[in-house]
């Protein structure tokens, strides 16, 4: 059985797009801890979908951009 949305997947929120998109960080049962561009949340993975290819463009140019400024994994 694989994990929905396990860590490293780029991810949106079903409800809103107050988030941004994100890129999951922690697997915790059905729990997923997720950066998103404006917050780090934990999201139950079924209020997750999979990101479009324009989300996931975006949330890895915004990582890209923070591990250039600060280094690091983002």
């Amino acid at each position: 059985m694989t994990t929905p949305f396990g860590q490293d997947a780029f991810v949106a929120h079903t409800g809103t797009d107050v988030y941004g998109p994100g890129k999951v960080i922690e697997v915790d049962g059905d729990h997923r801890r997720v950066r998103f561009v404006h917050f780090v949340a934990t999201i139950s993975a079924g209020d997750l979908r999979d990101a479009s290819p324009e989300e996931t463009h975006v949330i890895q140019a915004w990582l890209k951009r923070k591990q250039e400024r600060y280094g690091g994994e983002w």
